[in-house]
């Protein structure tokens, strides 16, 4: 037999007490029962040993010993962690059932030390032994109280507990301490391994001290139960009794013909509810809750909360919706007068439009405009919601981290609402607004959830029909709903999410087109804003171009405008102060109301130079020119870099290097120039940082320039990344460079062959006035840039 691996087990030794009878027995291990003498056990017998030791054990003298296992392994056949003292239990009842099982009852006869295990097949056979304790014959008077508190405090406990009122009378003729410590023992809620220390005791008067600490526990939680449950009904007594009053005086209302008010408000609610075409299911939560409320008191917090939740399924547009204006014409008319350019976006909206006439069940579409700060994402959308005379809503979702502010919070927190979708579709009163997410590059994530897999969702045509927010907890449908997001990049948006929308992206504005702009609209709004719509005052090209390039660097017009009122507010004060407003604002007068110039304009060099290149740099704020200057001193064949130059950026100098050192030859480059020159390649402004692959062919222009003595035109900038074997590809933001190039009245570029698609969507002034070269090799740039002359 194997000893317990518990420490309770391995406490177990042979006793020294008690009789000699040693007998053989069918062991039952148990994983729920002990064994105290006396007590009566029902067991379930499954298939398997234990129902070939229960059939050979009622052949015999129906006796088996059953005993405690503490581990988790098969009780069956399992022998480690039983506890070596057990009990013999004879089986008074058996019932065999129809699929092999038994259900026996066990009457435990006395204590027994299982000595040895025989047999493990086909059941485990042991060696025990029977305990048989002294009876004790002479107890002491502290033995007697003992005794008599025992008794005592079983009574008290069954004052909580009735079930034990029958062991009470039966304690009173018991005056052996072990056989009543088995008795309480039996009766008490211990745990297992608290009624086997019980059972391991032989010592009569030491088991009667353990079951007294026991028993004196449960006395003590009793009492504590027994308090709460007072407080309990106490409680509920007064509020039967509240709702009883209540009821009283709604009966004494109705005798008076007075009525109720709540009920009458509660006929309307269910008269709005049966008016609202919703889905079924949706019927269904709002009668439930409808009758919930009618059965509940007005002023108590659940009919409260249960109002408030019938209150937004009744003002949320189920069905209620805006019809289209459908006329192409006078919507893009409208879209004309309020944004100058962005056809791309005004040409998907009227093609949405075009379907939307043949179509009358067409899905609202779902746009990401891209671009930078200021260009008119979001009055865009405003205009889109003018021409289409729909209702327009915006909520801006920069900085979002909680998933249940677009989900809303489920009705069981305190507070819950719905999410901001459902509540500004009950703001606009309409379920097909142009609906508006404003930064969603800007969304993050934190322990609360993410907003962007809730996004995936709400912006997903297949799914969107049937959205559900939390506190509804029923199904609405979006898909009529034109939502427009909004974004600076597109890097922090999750592939999912941005596979799910249709992005338009929106570069910045040129020169010429800002000053269409503050031509059509700065000017205008400025002059009302500030009180000087009735004054003549011209703002003439000129003075606006001198705003433009001299006191503004960005992309869009927004500063633009702030410097234009700016302008209108000391004319405005002038008017105040009863002086003489000009007919026209003059660059002189620009200087006296906004300071000297904070910006000089990109200018081009004055003469052709060795080693010098205009290159062209995107920026968030437009393109600008971007000087590369290359300098070799006497060394050993050193690259310095300067200048603030990223990895990518370094990593292009040292392809172009590699490059022309192979291709030394082809330029007419003596080989052992590299070996005693040290280059220095330097980018100005190294206040700023530069990175980025597209000034791989200028850099290698200057080095060409360099080592060749040939000089590179002052009229040329380019642009364009580099491979090791020569090739020129594709590069980003060429519109902007572009511009940079004709600020600084360059009048050639040099862009890759692989860009040439773009410029059929670039203005025609801009092709008008700078020429571009499409070069698919550095060869090819090379021979565009540099003037002719002898090498060094």
């Amino acid at each position: 037999m194997a000893q317990s691996k518990r420490k309770a087990a391995n406490k177990t030794k042979k006793p020294k007490a008690g009789g000699k009878k040693v007998v053989t027995l069918a062991l039952l291990p148990s994983k729920d029962f002990v064994p105290i003498p006396g007590l009566l056990i029902p067991i379930y017998i499954g298939k398997g040993p234990a129902t070939e030791a229960v059939e050979e054990a009622l052949k015999g003298d129906k006796t088996v010993v059953l005993a405690l296992q503490a581990g988790e392994t098969n009780p069956d056949t399992a022998l480690t962690d039983i506890y070596s003292m057990g009990g013999a239990a004879l089986i008074v009842h058996s019932v065999k059932l129809p699929n092999g099982d038994y259900k026996i009852r066990l009457h435990v006869l006395s204590r027994v030390f299982i000595e040895k295990c025989l047999t493990q097949e086909p059941y485990i056979r042991c060696r025990v032994r029977y305990i048989t304790p002294p009876i004790e014959t002479r107890l002491s008077a502290k033995d007697q109280k003992l005794i008599e508190q025992v008794k005592a405090d079983l009574a008290i406990l069954a004052q909580y507990d009735q079930s034990l009122e029958e062991h009470v009378f039966t304690c009173k003729d018991i005056f052996d301490p072990g056989s009543l410590a088995d008795l309480v023992c039996s009766v008490l809620p211990l745990a297992s391994i608290e009624v086997q220390q019980v059972l391991e005791e032989l010592d009569g008067l030491k088991r009667l001290k353990i079951v007294a600490k026991h028993l004196r526990r449960q006395a003590d939680v009793g009492a504590v139960k027994e308090r709460v449950a007072q407080k309990v009904q106490s409680q509920f007594e007064k509020a039967q009794r509240e709702e009883i009053l209540r009821e009283q005086i709604r009966q004494i209302r109705a005798e008076l013909g007075e009525g109720s008010d709540d009920d009458s408000e509660l006929d309307d609610l269910k008269k709005q509810l049966d008016e609202i075409n919703m889905p079924q299911s949706g019927k269904k939560e709002a009668q439930k809750q409808l009758r919930r409320l009618r059965q509940l008191h007005p002023d108590t917090s659940e009919a409260a909360l249960a109002r408030t939740y019938l209150d937004w399924i009744v003002d949320i547009p189920w069905e209620e919706r805006t019809v289209d204006h459908l006329d192409l014409g006078e919507v893009r008319q409208v879209l004309d007068e309020d944004h100058y350019g962005l056809q791309e976006t005004k040409e998907r909206v009227l093609d949405y439009l075009g379907v939307r006439r043949i179509k009358k069940d067409l899905r609202g579409p779902i746009l990401l405009l891209v671009g930078p700060p200021g260009v008119g994402k979001t009055s865009l959308g405003r205009s889109i919601a003018r021409a289409l005379d729909r209702k327009f809503v915006r909520v801006s979702i920069g900085g979002l981290r909680d998933e249940a502010e677009l989900r809303g919070h489920r009705r069981t927190y305190v507070g819950a609402l719905p999410g901001r979708i459902i509540q500004s579709l009950k703001t606009v009163g309409v379920k097909n607004p142009v609906f508006m997410l404003d930064e969603i590059d800007k969304v993050g994530a934190d322990y609360r959830g993410d907003p962007a897999a809730v996004l995936l969702e709400i912006l997903d045509p297949e799914q969107n029909k049937e959205f559900e927010d939390h506190y509804l907890n029923l199904p609405f449908d979006l898909s009529e709903v034109m939502f427009i997001c909004t974004a600076n990049i597109t890097d922090t948006i999750p592939p999912a999410l941005l596979d799910r929308m249709e992005s338009i992206n929106i570069s910045g504005y040129t020169t010429e087109e800002k000053l269409q702009i503050a031509r059509r609209y700065l000017i205008k709004r400025g002059a009302e804003e500030n009180g000087l719509a009735k004054h003549k005052i011209s703002f003439p090209d000129g003075a606006m171009l001198f705003l433009i390039e001299g006191y503004t660097r960005e992309s869009g017009v927004r500063e633009l405008g702030r410097h234009v009122n700016t302008v209108f507010r000391k004319l405005a004060r002038m008017v105040a102060e009863g002086k003489k407003l000009p007919g026209e604002v003059k660059p002189a007068q620009l200087e006296e109301f906004l300071g000297p110039i904070k910006y000089l304009a990109d200018k081009q060099q004055n003469v052709d130079r060795i080693g010098v290149v205009n290159g062209l740099a995107w920026t968030s704020v437009g393109g600008e020119i971007m000087t590369i200057e290359a300098v070799r001193t006497k060394g050993k064949g050193s690259l310095s870099l300067t200048g603030q130059m990223g990895e990518v950026m370094r990593e292009s100098a040292m392809a172009a290097l590699t490059y022309v050192q192979a291709n030394a030859e082809k330029f007419g480059i003596n080989l052992e120039v590299f070996e005693s020159s040290n280059v220095h390649v330097h980018v100005p402004q190294g206040a700023i940082p530069k990175d980025g692959p597209s000034a791989g062919v200028a850099i290698s222009t200057a080095l060409v320039s360099l080592f060749t003595g040939k000089l590179v035109s002052k009229n040329v900038a380019m642009t364009g990344e580099i491979t090791l074997s020569g090739q020129v590809i594709e590069i980003g933001g060429l519109k902007e460079k572009a511009l940079a190039a004709l600020r600084a009245n360059i009048p050639v570029v040099i862009i890759p062959k692989d860009n040439e698609r773009e410029l059929a969507k670039f203005p025609k002034y801009l092709c008008d006035k700078v020429t571009f070269i499409t070069v698919e090799t550095i060869e090819e740039a090379m021979q565009a840039a540099l003037l002719p002359g002898e090498n060094l």
